[in-house]
């Protein structure tokens, strides 16, 4: 057998372009640091691991094929799981949701840094809830995107931080002596008026992006679902209407809300998000006509099942801008749509999506767009 080595992991079935890694420098410097506690004896843990790199990584040192494995994407549960199955570690670990069966009897987590200080905060909270007492936690991200308020997050429920030397701009925080905690803050929560009978009310778990806000794309697409066409009778779909990539679920929610004879689908890749969205509908009573999915790129659904697909598309890959992403979304949603089928997007104007749309779906036109957002309905040709 080919002997493991980090190099050999890739992205797929994520996006892949040479500028996209699968591993990076803070990755190697995680596995560096950990290495000599990864082979003592003791439960092992990575949350947030992209492509496999540290679950691997951890495997391949520890000699263990008991690591847990929290991953919110489910991108990279399918990318892990091919690059578990390309270096012989298919059996090397266990994916868990996050919470306790993932953490009980663990004494070190290795993490990567989110972005999000609120997703920092409610994986720390969940680790100090439900990890060993004597649990260690080595948590690194690129320097550009590390910032002190993530040490006095970690701060709240640890009682040793400490920052590592940085290599290749790169830095690994080490967290030990878990706090007593209270009850988790999350799902946290937020009310908006938008226009309806009754304010739509937004709860979102940690990584869920944007929180419980109503960001600005969204806020332009809304009046425009107050109508919209008809079902299509050529659709084969169980829901009338597809939220791709829900988030914290305000689309399907108003869209139920606005839309009382509608069934809508809610799917996002982010563990997060699903469970956002249904917290979602719950608190807005529209939790009989909405469905949630944990899917990438509408992968579970048949060619032209659905007759209208909503869409307010990310323009990044964790945090890196690239323009594919949105691309692979719009070539997912040209597969499942019905001809005649609309798909109704928002995006940030400057990215120009109008001539990909054309290209890729069919006939475009512009329902809004403000200095900042562009609101669009393409016809499935």
């Amino acid at each position: 057998m080919t002997p493991f080595s980090l190099d050999r992991l890739r992205r797929r079935p994520d996006l892949e372009a040479t500028e996209l890694v699968a591993v990076d420098a803070a990755d190697r410097l995680l596995l560096d640091t950990a290495a000599d506690r990864l082979r003592r004896p003791g439960d092992i843990a990575t949350i947030n691991d992209a492509y496999g790199a540290l679950t691997l990584g951890a495997a391949h040192l520890s000699g263990r094929s008991d690591i847990r494995v929290f991953q919110d994407g489910v991108v990279h549960e399918r990318a892990l799981a091919l690059n578990a199955a390309d270096q012989g570690l298919r059996s090397a670990y266990r994916p868990l949701p996050l919470g306790a069966e993932l953490l009980d009897g663990v004494s070190i987590v290795l993490l990567r840094l989110p972005r999000s200080l609120d997703e920092l905060d409610e994986l720390a909270w969940t680790i100090a809830a439900h990890a060993r007492p004597d649990v260690v936690i080595l948590a690194a991200g690129r320097v550009k995107h590390m910032s002190v308020s993530m040490n006095a997050i970690l701060g709240r429920y640890f009682g040793d931080v400490t920052a590592g030397l940085a290599r290749q701009k790169a830095r690994v925080l080490t967290a030990s002596g878990p706090l007593p905690v209270g009850g988790s803050s999350f799902p946290r929560s937020a009310r908006h008026d938008v226009g309806l009978a009754r304010p739509l009310e937004l709860l979102a778990y940690g990584a869920t992006f944007g929180g419980p806000a109503l960001d600005p794309g969204t806020r332009l697409l809304l009046p425009h679902l107050r109508r919209l066409p008809e079902p299509l009778a050529g659709a084969s779909g169980a829901a009338d209407v597809v939220d791709l990539g829900c988030g914290n679920g305000a689309i399907a929610a108003f869209v139920a809300l606005a839309h009382p004879d509608l069934r809508i689908l809610a799917t996002d890749q982010s563990a997060s998000a699903i469970a956002s969205a249904a917290a979602t509908a719950a608190a807005n009573g529209v939790a009989d006509r909405i469905a949630v999915c944990r899917d990438d790129a509408l992968s579970a659904l048949p060619d032209a099942s659905v007759g209208l697909i909503i869409l307010n598309p990310p323009f990044h890959l964790g945090s890196t801008v690239h323009a594919g992403v949105a691309h692979r979304l719009f070539d997912a949603c040209a597969r499942v749509l019905a001809p005649g089928g609309e798909l109704i997007t928002v995006w940030n104007s400057h990215l120009r999506y109008r001539p990909v749309l054309e290209r890729i779906i069919g006939a475009t036109r512009q329902l809004d767009r403000s200095p900042r957002f562009t609101v669009t309905a393409s016809t499935r040709r």
